[in-house]
């Protein structure tokens, strides 16, 4: 599975994830919103480490 996939699929969970907590009108729980912003937060976390991770192979080949 390739990281664009990977990220992709996070992606859609986590807006499948918003939508439903909404519908399901959860999203004013405490622990819900910490959950789906936790989630958020390690994606973005994966995205910056995939840039990293790119930008330093392009340095190394360099």
């Amino acid at each position: 599975m390739s990281k664009d996939t990977l990220a992709l699929t996070y992606t859609g969970i986590i807006a499948l994830c918003f939508l439903l907590a909404g519908i399901f009108d959860v999203l004013d729980y405490f622990i819900v919103q910490a959950l789906l912003f936790i989630g958020f937060i390690l994606f973005l976390f994966f995205l910056i480490l995939q840039i990293i991770r790119d930008i330093e192979q392009k340095n190394h080949l360099d």
